[in-house]
């Protein structure tokens, strides 16, 4: 366990207690983004949730604020579930550390009213940040055999390694924190990724019949076979290997675009002195590929000449810029702008 004291105000803008209410009162949110618990038990969504239509078809898992507001002041505890799928802040927050780390990472938020506990002492299977939003939460983490009690207050996180045994209570008023998830990549996923690209074209015949009166067929085949894999993992190419996990992992995140509507329609009109800014927490890795130069963006990669590699490298060492800082004529920097406008690597500033 570590715990950090940082900008209370600067948290609370992540999520506040107004956001929750705004969420559970004011929008169609559907379950599984949210799910309710008490005293240990997860609620069945029945309790909570109600059906609909729209353009004739059916809604379901709707929630329903007044069953769950009488369930909450009841005692139970409201998890906003996958917030960095919806809620911009908090997207913004998991893709920049999503980047820092190299690890996926996740957001949740948990609401709870006073003196109650949504969950019995568990651990979770990944790394965990804790940052209180509104309340008191009185923690209990265990760890050696001891048991270290900690109240979370607005401003103080902690951070829990993997297989970390904790609990919490809210105090005297509702409690709100976020919990930021890091599901770490392993070198064995890495190992067995490689392997298996070898594995791959192996093919699959048959075994030899009668190997069980006679295991020599079986264990000389297996022999050749465990040397030409053994080979064949010997010669790989742990570059290729490294690049190939790269671009899966930066091509393979959720992409937020905040005021991309506005940025699509701004990018018909750049000018050469139009102030561009790097989107936060959106990937601009450059991979060569002979004569063409791939990007990788997040959620997609672009293929450009590789000529552009001069003016892309400005672009990934400014946060703010300008078509007319790149080392291109007019006509090729502006397509090249509007094309990461629309691309969703640049926004149009102000």
């Amino acid at each position: 366990m570590h715990l950090h004291q940082g900008d209370a105000e600067r948290l609370t803008d992540l999520f506040s207690l107004d956001d929750a209410d705004h969420l559970l009162t004011s929008t169609a949110i559907r379950t599984p983004q949210v799910r309710l618990a008490r005293d240990g038990a997860v609620l069945p969504e029945s309790a909570y949730t109600r059906g609909a239509t729209l353009a004739g078809k059916p809604l379901t898992g709707l929630v329903d604020s007044r069953k769950l507001l009488l369930l909450f002041d009841d005692g139970a505890t409201v998890v906003f579930q996958g917030m960095h799928r919806y809620w911009p802040p908090l997207a913004e927050l998991v893709a920049e550390l999503e980047l820092e780390l190299g690890h996926p990472c996740q957001a949740n938020a948990y609401l709870t009213p006073p003196g109650s506990q949504g969950f019995a002492v568990h651990s979770d299977s990944h790394d965990v940040f804790v940052f209180q939003t509104h309340g008191i939460k009185r923690w209990e983490v265990h760890s050696d055999g001891e048991v270290d009690r900690v109240n979370l207050e607005p401003g103080l996180s902690m951070y829990l390694p993997t297989g970390t045994p904790h609990a919490a209570r809210a105090q005297d008023r509702a409690s709100l924190h976020v919990t930021i998830g890091i599901n770490q990549l392993t070198w064995r996923q890495m190992l067995d990724r490689a392997v298996t690209g070898i594995l791959d074209g192996t093919g699959d015949g048959h075994l030899p019949a009668g190997y069980l009166e006679d295991p020599a067929l079986l264990r000389d085949g297996l022999a050749d076979r465990l040397t030409a894999l053994a080979d064949a993992v010997r010669d790989a190419d742990a570059g290729d290997v490294v690049d190939a996990h790269i671009q899966r992992f930066l091509t393979g995140r959720q992409s937020s675009v905040r005021g991309g509507l506005r940025d699509v329609l701004e990018a018909r009109h750049l000018t050469d002195t139009t102030v561009l800014r790097r989107r936060t927490g959106h990937p601009c890795v450059l991979v060569d590929r002979g004569d063409i130069l791939r990007v990788l963006l997040g959620d997609r990669y672009l293929d450009v000449p590789a000529r552009l590699r001069p003016a892309l490298e400005k672009i990934r060492s400014r946060s703010d810029i300008s078509p007319a800082d790149l080392p291109l004529d007019e006509q090729s920097r502006l397509v090249l702008c509007r094309r990461l406008v629309r691309e969703g690597l640049l926004e149009v500033r102000g």
